[in-house]
C-alpha cells in the first residue's frame, strides 16, 4: 500500500513541477482567469500556450489513471488486501484478545499465542480445567437445553427422560432426610443388598456367594470390579464382533496414586474419607466404616500392583490373545466363567467354544490368584462399594456432597452448585444422545457446512498422501500400502445417517422402557438397555453408523478396526471452524484436528492395522525398525518436558504426539495447496500477521487452557495426550515452516537444531 501511495505523490509532484517549468511570468494568470481560459472559451480562442497546457494535463491525467490502475492490480495480486467483513473483524478481535505481544514467539509460542487468554480466563467455579473445548461444550449444552424445551414429536421420549430427571432431583432436594434415607435403602436393599447378602457395615460377612455377587454387580449394575468384559470388533477379523476381556480400572484415576503413596498422600486420604462417609451414610458406624474402607483401599492397592501400565500395552500385536471361553477357566480359575459370561451377555446363548479375545493375559492370571487369596468379605465389600459409588450421582444431596468434597481434593476445584438443567442435559446426551443429536444437527449444522468440511478432509488426506512421497525412511512397498490405507479411510462428518430418519431412530430406542415417575429406575433401565444393545452385536458385522460419540460432542476420533475418521457436528464450530473465516484459521483449527485423526491411522498403534482394519503385519521389517527409530526421537523430546516440576511420560503419550505433529504438517501442506489453487487471501486487520503466521496462531489458540495443579498432576499420570502447552510447542518446534514464517533463529527454543520428523 505504501508503494502505491508514494507513486501517486511522486506523479503529483512531477505535474506541479512541469507547470512551474513551462509557465513564465508573462503567461501566468490568476486562478479565475486560468479557469475562464481553460473552460469558458472555445478552442479557437485559446492561445498556443493554453492549448499546449490542456493537452499536457489531459495526457498526464490519462497516464496517471493507467499508472494507478496498473499499480492497483499489481498490488492486489501480490497483496490481496485486508478482510474487513464482520466475521473477519470479529475473529481478528478474538485472536488479538488472546495474544501476549510482550512474548517473543520464537522463545515461547504458547505464551505468545495464549498469554492474553490465560490472564483473562480465570478458572470458573467448580472447574478443574477450562479452555475452548470446555467453552464450546457449554455452548452446545445451552443449545440442547433450548431444544429440549420445545415440543418436537421425534424427541418426546427425550423430553420425558430429561424432565423426569429434573423432577426427581427437585423431589430429592426438598424431601425430608429420613425419607431420603428410607428411599435410598429401599432401592439399594432390594436391588443389591438383599440379592447379595448385605454389606459388612454392621455384621461380619459370613456368606460364600462370591460368584453370585460378581454376576449381579457385573450383569445388573454394569460395574467391572476385577476385570472388564465387553463386545467389540475383533481386531484380527474386522468384519465380526467378539467378546473381549481386559483389566479394569481402579477407584483412583491411575495405579500411580496407590504405588507412589508419598507423592499422593492427600489424594489417598481424601479417597478414604469419601468411602468412610459413604459407609456412615448407609448406616455404619465411623469405626466400622473406617476399618472396612481401609481394607478396600488395601485391596485396590494390591490390584494396582498387578495392573499393567498403559505405556506397556501399546503394542497390540503382543497383547492380543484369542482363546475359547472354556480356556478362561484355566487362565483364571477363581471365576466361574460360563455362568458369568451368560449373565453379562444375556439374552445371547453362549457355549464354552465361544471365541474370546484376552488383552490382559498375565493380569487375569494374577487377579485370579489375588481373588483366591483374599478374604471373601473384603471381596464382597469391594464389589458393593463399586455399585454404591456408581449410584452416588443419582442419590440425595448428602451423597453428592460427599463426592464433591473428594473431587475438590482430587482436582483442586472449588465447591459449586451445578445448575440442574446441566445435569439433565448431560444425562440425556449420555443416554439418548443420538435422538437429541438429530435435533442438534437440524438446529446447528447445515449441509453446506458438511460439504465444505468433507472437501477439507479430502484436502488433508491429499496432503498426507503427498507427504508420503518424501518419507525417506520408508521402503517403496510399505509406502504404497500406506497410501492405500490412507485412501481407504472412511470419513464420517457431522452425524450418522440413521438419526435423520425418524423410523430408524425410533427402532434404535424401541427397547428402552421409561418409567413415568422413577428417575433412578430409568437410569437402571438404561444400563440394562445399553447392555442388551451391546450383547446383540455379538457375532454380527460391525456397523459403520454405530458411533462412539454423539453428534453434539466436542471431540473427534479415529477407529482403527473400521479405518474411519469421525468428526461430530459438535466440534465443527468456532473456534475450530467457521465458513466465513479466513482459510488460514480453518486449516489451523479443524484442519489440524482432521490431520490429527488421520495420522492416528499411522501412529505406533494405528499403524498395526491394515486398510481393512485388521491387526496384522503389513510393514516391511526395514521400515518397521526405521519407524521405531524415528519415534524414539519424540519419546525423548516429550519426556524432557515437565509441568509443575513433574516430567511427562513420552512413551505413554507417543501416539497422540505423533498425531499432533502429523496433523499440523498435513493441515499446513493442505493450506499451501489451497493457496496455490485459489490465490492468497486477504489478511485480518490489526494483527500485523501474514496468513501463514495466522495459521499457526489459530492452531495454538485452540489449545489455550488453564488448569489446577491437581488436575495437571492427574493429566500427567493418566492422559495419553500431552498437556496443552506441549501439544503446541512440541509440534511447532518440529516445524521448519513455523520457524521460517516467524523468523526464528537457529537453536532458539522454538527452533531447535534437532527436530523429530515422522509423517
Amino acid at each position: 500500500m505504501e508503494s502505491l501511495r508514494e507513486s501517486i505523490l511522486h506523479l503529483t509532484f512531477q505535474m506541479s513541477t512541469y507547470k512551474r517549468a513551462t509557465l513564465d511570468e508573462e503567461d501566468l494568470v490568476d486562478s479565475v482567469g486560468l479557469q475562464r481560459g481553460l473552460g469558458l472559451r472555445c478552442w479557437a480562442e485559446k492561445t498556443h500556450v493554453e492549448r499546449k497546457l490542456v493537452v499536457v494535463v489531459c495526457a498526464l491525467s490519462v497516464a496517471l489513471f493507467i499508472c494507478i490502475m496498473t499499480l492497483g492490480l499489481h498490488y492486489k495480486e501480490s497483496h490481496p488486501g485486508m478482510c474487513l467483513s464482520e466475521p473477519c473483524v470479529s475473529v481478528a478481535s478474538t485472536v488479538l484478545w488472546a495474544l501476549d505481544r510482550s512474548v517473543d514467539p520464537c522463545q515461547d509460542f504458547y505464551n505468545f499465542a495464549c498469554g492474553g487468554w490465560m490472564r483473562k480466563n480465570p478458572l470458573p467455579e467448580g472447574k478443574s480445567r477450562w479452555g475452548p473445548f470446555s467453552n464450546l461444550w457449554e455452548h452446545n449444552m445451552a443449545i440442547m437445553k433450548n431444544l429440549l424445551g420445545k415440543n418436537h414429536k421425534v424427541s418426546l421420549f427425550v423430553i420425558l427422560f430429561c424432565y423426569l430427571s429434573t423432577i426427581f432431583i427437585i423431589i430429592m432436594l426438598n424431601c425430608n432426610k429420613n425419607l431420603l434415607l428410607l428411599l435410598f435403602w429401599y432401592i439399594i436393599i432390594n436391588n443389591v443388598f438383599f440379592q447379595t447378602g448385605g454389606w459388612g457395615l454392621k455384621d461380619p460377612w459370613d456368606k460364600d456367594n462370591f460368584q453370585e455377587v460378581l454376576r449381579i454387580v457385573s450383569a445388573s449394575f454394569r460395574t467391572s470390579p476385577f476385570f472388564t468384559v465387553f463386545v467389540s470388533t475383533d481386531s484380527k477379523s474386522s468384519n465380526s464382533n467378539i467378546i473381549q476381556v481386559d483389566q479394569s480400572g481402579l477407584g483412583l484415576p491411575s495405579r500411580e496414586y496407590y504405588l507412589n503413596k508419598t507423592a499422593n498422600e492427600k489424594y489417598l486420604k481424601a479417597y478414604l474419607n469419601f468411602l468412610v462417609e459413604l459407609g456412615i451414610l448407609l448406616g455404619g458406624s465411623e469405626e466400622t466404616s473406617q476399618k472396612m474402607m481401609q481394607e478396600i483401599i488395601d485391596f485396590e492397592t494390591a490390584l494396582a500392583h498387578i495392573t499393567v501400565p498403559q505405556e506397556e500395552r501399546r503394542d497390540e500385536m503382543k497383547i492380543y490373545h484369542k482363546i475359547q471361553a472354556k480356556e478362561l477357566a484355566t487362565l483364571a480359575p477363581a471365576v466361574d466363567w460360563m455362568p458369568f459370561l451368560s449373565a453379562v451377555f444375556t439374552p445371547v446363548a453362549l457355549n464354552d467354544s465361544e471365541p474370546v479375545v484376552v488383552y490382559a493375559k498375565e493380569y487375569l492370571q494374577k487377579v485370579s490368584e489375588l481373588i483366591s487369596n483374599t478374604n471373601k468379605s473384603v471381596l464382597n465389600n469391594y464389589m458393593i462399594m463399586k455399585v454404591v459409588w456408581k449410584m452416588v450421582s443419582i442419590l440425595d444431596q448428602r451423597f453428592q456432597d460427599a463426592e464433591q468434597r473428594f473431587l475438590e481434593v482430587m482436582y483442586g476445584t472449588k465447591k459449586s452448585c451445578t445448575p440442574r438443567w446441566k445435569l439433565c442435559v448431560s444425562d440425556t446426551d449420555s443416554a439418548l444422545g443420538f435422538a437429541l443429536g438429530a435435533l442438534f444437527v437440524k438446529a446447528t449444522f447445515s449441509e453446506d457446512s458438511k460439504a465444505f468440511v468433507e472437501d477439507m478432509v479430502s484436502e488433508i488426506k491429499w496432503a498426507f498422501e503427498d507427504s508420503l512421497k518424501t518419507v525417506g525412511w520408508m521402503d517403496p512397498k510399505t509406502k504404497k500400502a500406506a497410501k492405500e490405507k490412507a485412501d481407504a479411510i472412511y470419513n464420517m462428518v457431522g452425524y450418522p445417517k440413521f438419526i435423520m430418519k425418524p423410523k430408524e431412530l425410533d427402532m434404535v430406542f424401541n427397547d428402552f422402557d421409561v418409567v413415568s415417575d422413577l428417575y433412578f429406575q430409568n437410569v437402571m433401565n438404561y444400563y440394562n438397555f445399553s447392555a442388551r444393545v451391546t450383547s446383540n452385536q455379538l457375532r454380527k458385522a460391525p456397523n459403520r453408523d454405530q458411533w462412539s460419540m454423539t453428534p453434539p460432542t466436542v471431540n473427534a476420533y479415529y477407529n482403527p478396526t473400521k479405518n474411519e475418521m469421525v468428526l461430530p457436528a459438535g466440534i465443527l464450530q468456532a473456534p475450530f471452524y467457521n465458513h466465513a473465516w479466513p482459510k488460514a484459521m480453518n486449516f489451523g483449527g479443524i484442519g489440524v484436528v482432521m490431520g490429527h485423526e488421520l495420522t492416528h491411522a499411522f501412529d505406533d498403534q494405528g499403524r498395526e492395522y491394515d486398510k481393512d482394519g485388521n491387526l496384522r503385519q503389513w510393514w516391511q521389517n526395514s521400515s518397521l525398525e526405521a519407524f521405531k527409530h524415528q519415534t524414539q526421537c519424540m519419546v525423548e523430546q516429550y519426556s524432557n518436558y515437565s509441568i509443575n516440576k513433574e516430567p511427562l511420560n513420552g512413551k505413554h503419550t507417543l501416539g497422540e504426539n505423533i498425531a499432533d505433529n502429523g496433523g499440523l504438517r498435513a493441515a499446513y501442506k493442505a493450506y499451501i495447496n489451497w493457496i496455490e489453487k485459489s490465490g492468497e487471501e486477504a489478511t485480518l486487520p490489526a494483527l500485523g500477521m501474514t496468513n501463514h503466521q495466522l495459521f499457526f496462531v489459530g492452531f495454538a489458540q485452540v489449545w489455550c487452557s488453564v488448569r489446577t495443579p491437581e488436575s495437571s498432576h492427574e493429566g500427567v499420570i493418566t492422559d495419553p495426550h500431552s498437556p496443552s502447552r506441549f501439544r503446541v510447542i512440541g509440534t511447532i518446534s518440529n516445524s521448519h515452516e513455523f520457524s521460517a514464517h516467524f523468523g526464528c533463529k537457529a537453536d532458539s527454543p522454538m527452533n531447535p537444531k534437532r527436530k523429530c520428523e515422522l509423517w
